[in-house]
């Protein structure tokens, strides 16, 4: 019988008891009574644990008949009792399990004042007092799931088998495992407390009641989903749900962890996550590796003999495409060396006795990093350049091709002697024999000419151990052969595809050889160097023959752009924390391009069509199609002049040399299209000869900002946020560049920590 059909028995042959709940009221299993809020929203009592015969205390939602726990009186699915079991309101205030005789778990309410209990409607169970107060109640301690309206309070936890979410003082949220090795890390500070809307918004929110981070769920313009949840899972990921009647299930929403093969520890020890395709699964590293459990993959791995008893018989096994991942404090305890090359990696770590494995960074830094902790965690794919190696004994037993998509290697501790005969001789011979070819069949070919090398090869100068390298014919399958053509902009056209890992891609094919070359060229040296939260990732790209291709990650809510000027669909319309969560995302990825890269990167294109937005409307900076990397003292005259009509700053078109205040420009006209919703380039909807940045600069600089707001949101916005907006969008738009500020000073007037006076209107946009 399954698990459903045996609950939904269960309930029917269940007594009711609603509204409060009397001391010295007790409920068994064999009974089969439950305490039911008054709504009939939410039930309290008994549940089945699986077939297993056992019972745990937990709250549902009573009225969907769904066996899933929204609380349960212990962790990890709640503490298991039999038939024999009870829970007891005794007269002196407290609530205890007990399995026969012995206390399993308690509320410790004891001798204070309490009078009654009652499932509350909202889904909180709570104990009150004889003034109605509560003393204790299940949203203030809360298991693994948060449900509608639900105050997630910082310093609150969700735990689920080894894995914890909190929302730490800082404000921000984590996702650890045991407590300790965060490896997901996303909030905003000053955040004191997060709710589930019924929208299926996951929101932050500071003591003032300031939206200050977001999550969306996919569904949340579903109106027809009333039920939803959060719930940290035991495979380690925090996912929201929703209920969707016709279907009677739950559906996945919104996930914190998008790849779950980067939750750390969820294949075990030692164990690797790879995809096929079906999705994610755990295997050990090779053939020197057994799993603990062959009924869980999950459970880890261990070696088929200690390399203890092995000291003078150990080898590295390598790991193509593989990450041993080092999250915080466990990076900081992890030995790291720096600039050392492929064979310093592996053989640091087969010198050590501490070390078990090791990885070193193809990200350009030279990064070796020693695993010496008692715990390991491995990543494998296509899109991840690093490379892996694990210590074992003997010569290292490769999996079999069928098994394992690793491509393993093993490494050898031998004598100097052998290394110097074993490495320098083939190499000697390689160079005579490419010499002698190159003379016989190349010299007189000027393709070939020393320092006249093709251009696929001199970009990989520029593209050394950054981005992955794909070939072409790894383009056309992942894309069905450029079939689903997504978008189109400077150089090319966009394509969505899917890699083996199942990660979906943008993938961006350049048109024109010379032209797609040089920026192939710049954007795979510019882009691969810089990592930020509000920059598109580069993934790869493809440099064969005639093909340049780039490989982004692919932002599922595609840009701007359709959300602000859709005025026929509503449902397309942000609401305002979303826009200002957006142009503060945005104002932090552009700061970064230029005040935090070890060039200064301008940008030269900045607009709504430029900026995407993630699953969870987080904005990415993209198109790096017009960037030109200049010196921190913007000497450099840009040759390049192109831009898009409306966002342009004047000094561009007047052929003045072009610093990162162009982008500080582009981007004050950009906040304007973000408050209003209009094109910058239309008209005044008053005055048909004036176009719309002279009435807005007009209504700033008279601080009349809510004439400025998208009717769309009627009149829905945060006054205080909407006036820094405006006021730093006015300033951005100025004739001068000295006027405008830097966007590090953007960033701070949006965050509230400067503050500016309202802005004189710019002569270019003067009435008249």
């Amino acid at each position: 019988m399954s698990i459903a059909i045996y609950f939904i028995l269960f309930v029917i042959g269940s007594i009711v008891t609603e509204g409060a709940v009397d001391l010295g009221t007790s409920l068994k299993p064999s009974t089969t009574e439950y305490w039911q809020s008054p709504g009939k929203n939410f039930s309290f009592g008994f549940y089945p644990s699986g077939n297993s015969g056992l019972y745990v205390v937990g709250i549902t939602f009573s009225a969907i008949n769904d066996t899933t726990l929204l609380w349960s009186a212990g962790n990890d699915g709640g503490i298991k009792v039999d038939e024999g079991g009870s829970l007891d309101f005794q007269t002196d205030g407290n609530l205890v399990l007990r399995n026969g005789t012995q206390i399993l778990w308690q509320t410790e309410t004891a001798n204070r004042s309490v009078a009654s209990a009652i499932m509350q409607d909202d889904g909180n169970f709570v104990i009150k007092n004889r003034s109605s107060a509560n003393v204790w109640g299940s949203f203030e301690h809360p298991t693994d799931t948060l449900v509608i309206d639900q105050k997630f309070n910082r310093g609150q936890t969700l735990r689920s088998g080894p894995y914890f979410f909190k929302l730490e003082n800082s404000g921000n949220f984590t996702l650890k495992w045991k407590s300790n090795i965060t490896y997901w890390n996303q909030g905003a500070p000053g955040a004191t407390v997060a709710t589930l809307n019924n929208q299926g918004i996951f929101k932050l929110f500071n003591d003032t009641a300031d939206s200050l981070w977001m999550a969306r769920s996919s569904d949340y313009t579903d109106n027809s989903i009333t039920l939803r949840r959060i719930t940290l899972e035991s495979d380690g990921n925090l996912r929201s749900y929703g209920w969707v009647r016709s279907s009677g299930k739950w559906q996945l929403g919104w996930s914190a962890v998008e790849d779950q093969c980067q939750v750390y520890g969820w294949c075990g020890n030692f164990g690797v996550c790879v995809y096929n395709e079906t999705g994610p699964f755990c295997q050990c590293p090779s053939g020197d590796f057994v799993q603990i459990n062959p009924n869980d993959p999950t459970g880890g791995c261990r070696r088929t003999q200690d390399i203890m008893q092995c000291s003078n018989n150990q080898s590295m096994v390598e790991l193509d495409h593989t990450e041993f991942f080092s999250y915080p404090p466990e990076s900081e305890s992890d030995s790291e060396i720096y600039y050392l090359g492929i064979p310093d990696c592996w053989q640091n770590c087969l010198k050590n006795p501490s070390c078990t494995a090791s990885t070193i960074m193809a990200d350009g830094s030279g990064t070796c990093r020693m695993k010496t902790s008692n715990f390991t965690s491995a990543y494998q794919s296509v899109s991840i350049p690093s490379t892996s190696y694990v210590k074992v004994c003997g010569p290292g037993k490769p999996l079999p091709p069928s098994s394992s998509s690793l491509k393993t290697r093993t490494k050898w501790k031998v004598s100097g002697v052998v290394i110097a005969v074993a490495v320098i001789a083939p190499v000697i011979g390689l160079i005579a024999l490419q010499f002698g070819l190159w003379w016989i069949f190349c010299r007189h070919n000027p393709r070939f000419r020393f320092g006249e090398l093709p251009a696929q090869y001199t970009l990989l100068e520029y593209a050394s151990g950054a981005p992955v390298q794909f070939s072409y014919r790894d383009l056309q399958r992942c894309t069905k052969n450029f079939t689903e053509k997504v978008g189109s902009g400077g150089f090319g056209t966009v394509y969505k595809g899917e890699l083996s890992n199942k990660a979906t891609v943008a993938v961006k094919q350049l048109e024109g050889i010379e032209q797609g070359e040089k920026q192939f060229r710049m954007e795979v040296a510019a882009i691969s160097s810089t990592h930020h939260l509000n920059l598109v990732r580069l993934v790869g790209f493809c440099s064969e023959g005639r093909h340049r291709l780039l490989v982004y990650e692919f932002m599922k809510n595609s840009s701007l752009d359709t959300f602000l000027f859709n005025p026929s669909d509503q449902s397309k319309t942000l609401d305002w924390d979303t826009r200002f969560s957006v142009a503060a995302g945005t104002a932090k990825g552009i700061a970064y391009l230029h005040e935090e890269c070890r060039d200064c990167i301008v940008h030269c294109d900045i607009k709504p069509e430029n900026i995407l937005l993630n699953s969870d409307f987080r904005p990415k900076v993209a198109d790096f199609g017009l960037t030109k990397l200049v010196g921190r003292e913007f000497s450099t005259v840009l040759t390049t002049t192109r831009g898009t009509r409306g966002y342009v700053a004047p000094e561009w078109i007047g052929g003045l040399p072009i610093t990162a205040k162009a982008d500080v420009y582009s981007f004050g006209m950009t906040l304007l299209e973000i408050i209003s919703g209009r094109r910058n380039m239309d008209a005044d909807p008053e005055w048909s000869e004036l176009f719309f940045p002279s009435w807005a600069a007009a209504q700033i600089n008279r601080e009349n900002f809510m004439a400025l707001l998208d009717k769309k949101l009627k009149n829905s916005a945060d006054l205080e946020q909407l006036r820094r907006t405006a006021m730093v969008g006015g300033w951005c738009i100025q004739d001068e560049e000295e006027l405008r500020p830097s966007m590090s000073e953007v960033v701070q007037i949006l965050q509230g920590t400067k503050d500016v006076a309202a802005p004189p209107i710019p002569r270019t946009l003067l009435l008249g």
